[in-house]
């Protein structure tokens, strides 16, 4: 098995300000990392500096093997793929036309997701909240990514919605080796499909452990790193996700 991700020291920020210090994880093939955390930890502006769409202020990020300043769209020919919190659907086109700008399948999209066939012809605006998500993770999992970076998957979503998406997001990383990190909300569920759990604070990285011992101490971990009450005086931080 190798890696598909491998942060060294890795630090970045907004306009000198740092947020993300001296991060290094790895990830491999088939993997899912389950990144965790309080509002201003720093976790958006990982994901955002992973995929290219933020410089590094110090560090290295390594893809499949190889050192990488890439932009995004270069990282995603290589094969990345990064779903944002922001549904990225085209609201004013069908369900299918998405697909088609983005020249994937469709078949392999409602192999994905079933629910979505009858909604194909519905513009992207008229979709459910679940129906946006599962379009926009069905959409970048076609790809077949080597590596899928996902920001809050689970953001407004019913329970069943929240199942049906990490579910998907476990197979591609069970059938197709994709190595994932995922930043999510919805701790205790999202460790349930998670190969390893992160943990940051105050932009670092202060907890590393297999989902399975994260899920047994998660009493502790939420009162002693994810509680925003612990974490009042973070307000100074320039990250918000």
């Amino acid at each position: 098995m190798s890696n598909v991700l491998t942060v060294t020291d890795m630090s970045t920020g907004y306009s000198g300000v740092p947020v993300v210090r001296e991060l290094s994880l790895t990830i491999d093939e088939g993997e899912v990392v389950c990144l965790l955390g309080p509002n201003g930890a720093g976790k958006t502006t990982t994901l955002l500096a992973l995929s290219g769409e933020l410089p590094l202020s110090g560090g290295e990020v390594s893809m499949f093997g190889v050192p990488t300043t890439d932009p995004l769209y270069q990282r995603a020919r290589d094969g990345l793929s990064y779903v944002t919190e922001e549904r990225s659907v085209l609201k004013q086109m069908t369900a299918r036309d998405n697909l088609r700008v983005a020249d994937v399948d469709e078949a392999e999209v409602l192999g994905l997701f079933p629910e979505l066939e009858s909604r194909m012809t519905t513009r992207g605006g008229l979709l459910s909240g679940g129906e946006q998500q599962m379009l926009t993770l069905g959409r970048a999992l076609a790809r077949k990514p080597k590596l899928l970076l996902a920001d809050e998957l689970s953001l407004g979503l019913a329970p069943l919605i929240v199942d049906r998406l990490l579910k998907a997001v476990r197979e591609a990383a069970d059938d197709r080796g994709a190595g994932v990190l995922m930043v999510e909300q919805h701790a205790r569920k999202a460790l349930k499909y998670a190969d390893k759990a992160v943990v940051m604070r105050r932009g670092r990285v202060v907890l590393t452990l297999p989902a399975n011992e994260a899920i047994a101490r998660i009493k502790d971990i939420e009162e002693t790193y994810l509680s925003s009450a612990v974490h009042e005086d973070e307000a100074d931080t320039a990250e918000t996700a």
